[in-house]
Parts: C-alpha cells; sequence; structure tokens
C-alpha cells in the first residue's frame, strides 16, 4: 500500500524493524550528521534513524538514513525488506512500464496547519539545521524536492520539475542552489533569466519516500516526475497547489517553503561534501528567497547525510538511475539486457548486452555515454555478455579478466561533457571517457579464444534451490 507521507513510511520501517528512534537529547553538531554517518557503514541493511528531541529545536523532530538501505528502498516500492536489489530494479522497471500515472489532487493539504511570510521568516528558527560534513561552508538543506515550471510554457504539466538540489542557509530567508547545467531547473532559469524574470520556487520538504526517488531519477524534460511516482506507487500520486505559487507539490510534505530564484543574482556556495565524496569548492550559484513557509503541527525534517560511498543517496538513486539509462537504451537497442549504474551516479555503468554483429557492444557502450543521463555522467562503461549479470561484481570481474584485452578493446573519448562535481574533469565539467568491450567477439570479430565456455550443470539449477532453502537465502 503507497504511502501519502513520511511519517506514513516511518510507521512501516518500524514495522519491519527498520527504524530506530532515539528520545534523549542530541545535539545537531556533531550527533546528527555523525549518526547519519555511522548508519551508511552498516551496510545493506541499515536502519533509519529517527531523533525526536534535538537541542535547540523543541518542535523539530529530524529523520535520517530514511532510503539508506536495500532494505529501506524496497520497503519504499512496497516490497518485502529482503527483496534483492536487482529484483528492486527489474520491478522498478516493470513498474516504469505504467508511465504515465496522473496524480491525485486533494485539498486541505497537511502543511498549511502552520503559515509565516515575509520578514517574519527566521529559517534557522523554522528548520533544525546542522551541517553534514566538517568543511561545509555552511548549512545544507539536501533532501527537498525543489519545483519550478517552464516560463515559456507554463501550462504544460509535464514540464514542470520536481529535483533534489542541494540547498545552503544563506540567511534568514535565503538560500544558496546549485542547480546544475545539465538539469531542468537551469533550464527553466535560464529562460526566466533572458526574459528579466525571477523563477517562482516550491521547496517540499518530508516528503512521502518514493517523491524523493522520483525527483532523484533522470527522466525526458516534459515528463511528470508525478506522473512516474504514480507508476511506481501503483496509485496516483497525492499533490496540492502551494497557495503562493501556484505549484504542484507533494500532499503529505512536511514543510512547504516557497519564493523565488532571483534573477541575475549569484553568490558564493560551497564548499560541500559531495556524493563523490569529495567537497565541491565554493562557486558563484543562484540564490533563492523564501516568501512564505508553510508547515505542519510537529514537523518532521528530514536530512541526507553524504559523504564517501556508500551513504544514503547510493541507495536513493542507485535503481532511479540504472532504469532509465536502461529504457533510453532499449529503445535503440533491444538487445540490452539490464544496467547497472549504481556507483557513484552512474559516473561507473556497466551493461549486459546480446551481440548481433561484430562490434555491436561498443556500439552501445558509446550510445551510453551520450544518453541524456550519460552526457554528465557515465564515465567509464563496461560492456559485458547477456550472461553476466552486471549486479554481480564476481561475474563483471571475471568477463573483464579473460574477454577484455586492453590493446584491442577499449575507446577512449577524450574531451566530454562531464558534471562539474566529478573532481576528476579538467577544466571543470570536461573529462576523457572510456568504453570496455569485455563481451565475446562474433564475427568478423576473431579475437581471442572463447570458443568453448564452461557452462552450468543441467542439474546445477535444481540443486542451486534446494540449497537456498536449506540455508535461508544465499546470493541471489
Amino acid at each position: 500500500m503507497p504511502y501519502d507521507d513520511l511519517r506514513g513510511y516511518l510507521e512501516a520501517l518500524d514495522k519491519h524493524g527498520q527504524l530506530l528512534r532515539f528520545t534523549e537529547p542530541v545535539d545537531p553538531e556533531p550527533d546528527l550528521a555523525a549518526a547519519a554517518n555511522a548508519a551508511a557503514r552498516l551496510g545493506a541493511g541499515a536502519p533509519a534513524l529517527c531523533f525526536e528531541q534535538v537541542t535547540g529545536y523543541p518542535t523539530g523532530r529530524v529523520a535520517l538514513n530514511v532510503h539508506g538501505s536495500w532494505a529501506n528502498h524496497a520497503i519504499a516500492l512496497d516490497l518485502p525488506p529482503a527483496t534483492p536489489v536487482r529484483r528492486q530494479v527489474a520491478e522498478f522497471s516493470r513498474r516504469w512500464e505504467s508511465f504515465p500515472v496522473p496524480p491525485e489532487r486533494r485539498a486541505a493539504p497537511p502543511f498549511l496547519a502552520h503559515t509565516v511570510e515575509g520578514d517574519d521568516i527566521d529559517l534557522y528558527r523554522v528548520l533544525p539545521l546542522f551541517r553534514l560534513n566538517a568543511h561545509d561552508g555552511g548549512c545544507y538543506v539536501d533532501k527537498a524536492a525543489v519545483v519550478t515550471r517552464d516560463p515559456a510554457d507554463p501550462d504544460h504539466f509535464g514540464k514542470q520539475n520536481v529535483g533534489i538540489y542541494r540547498l545552503q542557509c544563506k540567511g534568514r530567508r535565503r538560500f544558496g542552489i546549485q542547480p546544475g547545467s545539465i538539469h531542468d531547473i537551469a533550464r527553466h532559469l535560464r529562460v526566466a533569466e533572458e526574459r528579466g524574470q525571477d523563477l517562482p520556487v516550491a521547496v517540499a520538504l518530508g516528503n512521502e519516500p518514493v517523491i524523493s526517488v522520483v525527483a532523484a531519477t533522470p527522466m525526458a524534460y516534459d515528463e511528470s516526475e508525478y506522473e512516474l511516482a504514480g507508476a511506481l506507487r501503483g496509485a496516483p500520486a497525492p499533490i496540492a497547489r502551494a497557495p503562493l505559487t501556484g505549484l504542484d507539490v507533494p500532499w503529505g510534505c512536511e514543510v512547504l517553503m516557497e519564493g523565488v530564484i532571483e534573477s541575475r543574482v549569484r553568490e558564493i556556495e560551497g564548499p560541500f561534501g559531495e556524493f563523490t565524496g569529495h567537497y565541491s569548492g565554493g562557486r558563484r550559484m543562484p540564490v533563492v528567497r523564501i516568501d512564505r513557509v508553510s508547515y505542519r503541527t510537529d514537523p518532521l525534517f528530514e536530512q541526507l547525510y553524504l559523504g564517501q560511498p556508500w551513504t544514503e543517496i547510493d541507495y536513493l538513486m542507485g535503481p532511479a538511475t540504472c532504469v532509465p539509462l536502461l529504457q533510453q537504451l532499449r529503445a535503440e537497442f533491444p538487445e540490452v539486457v539490464a544496467v547497472n549504474a549504481m556507483y557513484t551516479h552512474g559516473l561507473v555503468a556497466i551493461v549486459s548486452t546480446r551481440s548481433r554483429l561484430g562490434g555491436f557492444a561498443r556500439a552501445v557502450g558509446l550510445r551510453v555515454a551520450t544518453t541524456p543521463h550519460g552526457l554528465g555522467y557515465c564515465k567509464v562503461v563496461i560492456v559485458v555478455d547477456e550472461t553476466v549479470d552486471p549486479f554481480d561484481l564476481p561475474q563483471v570481474m571475471w568477463a573483464l579478466s579473460t574477454k577484455f584485452n586492453p590493446s584491442d578493446d577499449v575507446i577512449q573519448l577524450p574531451k566530454m561533457s562531464i558534471l562539474p562535481l566529478d573532481p576528476s574533469s579538467d577544466p571543470t565539467g570536461v573529462s576523457g571517457k572510456i568504453v570496455l568491450d569485455a563481451t565475446t567477439p562474433v564475427p568478423p570479430d576473431r579475437r581471442g579464444r572463447h570458443g568453448t565456455p564452461v557452462r552450468d550443470l543441467p542439474e546445477a539449477a535444481a540443486w542451486l534451490e534446494r540449497l537456498r532453502a536449506l540455508t535461508g537465502g544465499g546470493r541471489t
């Protein structure tokens, strides 16, 4: 059954033993970030954390590591907590086939319980802010659904963007925002600034779990995240109209902040400990002015710790990166079987495919690097046979060990686009890319000696199921 808000999801996590509640007082710094950092080191079954008393914030509760394990990700999709990762990705892909599912507009959103406007707003009092990593340039909000519309086509529902962008608190009513150049919000802002206009924006904080998933999913420009949320939920996503901006926002969010991205205003933002496991430096970035804040009674503040992988963001974005790449590739190459792009937002992508002619795997690898998502990511692409599970790293390493010859099976692509946050890019935003062909050659290719591979014995499959039943699982 899908969740309408973050509170319902936390109840489900609690029911499955995937939530730890802390009732004793904790300090915002260093306790909250350190706890989330530690939770990320517990591995694929790590629980979510909920802190009921945060010093200095008498009405604010803080939830951390909400998506931060494969068990939690499965529960977010209403799957059994023990669902293996490959099956979660396959189910994500299956539900995508139902896209689009129109949202459900609901009245009386709970975030309208309390409102603060104009100069009465003080973000430091409303939000339990804290630094996530030691050298961050300030306090960040990094798991909000940021909503904007295309100023040139404001009535096109699909061109309304819902994305996750880091927000640095810079004052009582101001955030610095980093709208990456490859993201839809940057396109919206560019159009607004060309017209000399501010860009209306709504920032929804503390959302039901699928909203966070779709906000982190690379989609086509005119595809609606809310309509994908309905497909993934198996039921329409509940939305409401924001009272100030008129933007469509998640009905069940805990806090809604509305205002504008100020036209042609730039201030230094950063540094920030990013998903790459490195700090990004300070850069001149746009500024958000908040004009209205609405929030639920006893709001639940959600924060996402990110640093050296794996952390919560890798679980949140892993399947959400694999499936769009798979969909885009299959539209042109139906031979593609599976895509594993879970490593650092897809900076490394592993693709399994059938090969219908010589050199086919290389064509697939080149297309990976030039998909809408691959333009900014997919720096290293490994292509393997359809019999190799890209989610099983021992199998991938076997393919690289025995089918890949560095003299012949490398395609280097110099000076390609990459997201500016990649610390290896030089100059910033430009990097070489590489395709590694670890597939079995098919005619007219005649490289190596791969004609007689060892296959599983015919009886092995039945024995595998028998052994799994006796041992309670095993790798799948």
